[in-house]
């Protein structure tokens, strides 16, 4: 599922979208919240700039909202329909989840935005 070479991988793994070849972060932990944004100019390994222009990243403010929602579902989800509680608890519970994965809700969404834009290269070797 997580084969090299294909989106998803560069997605979750926050990997170089051109060649996956290493993390796009300074730090992987993205709850460093120091570091949270740290990324590095370009690809050690295939050159690729992830900063393809100034304020790239902004545009991932509108996914950031499309993965919020979808976590808020999934924390609803679990609360009210699998666990049963009450509608309050289960606001508190989409709250409480949309603050603790706030940082790799930020994360994934800078991952999916520059995935739209730059493709996996498989000879990327090649081409340097």
């Amino acid at each position: 599922m997580l084969k090299k070479g294909t989106k998803l991988n560069s997605i979750l793994t926050g990997s170089c979208p051109k060649c996956q070849e290493e993390s796009m972060y300074l730090d992987q932990n993205p709850y460093n919240m120091g570091n949270i944004f740290k990324m590095h100019e370009h690809c050690s390994h295939c050159g690729t700039r992830y900063k393809i222009e100034p304020s790239f990243f902004y545009g991932a403010m509108y996914v950031s909202y499309g993965v919020g929602i979808a976590f808020g579902v999934a924390a609803f989800i679990i609360s009210y329909l699998f666990i049963g509680t009450n509608l309050k608890t289960a606001f508190i519970a989409i709250i409480a989840t949309l603050i603790v994965f706030m940082p790799v809700i930020m994360r994934l969404s800078r991952n999916i935005w520059i995935n739209f834009f730059i493709h996996y290269d498989k000879d990327w070797k090649d081409k340097k």
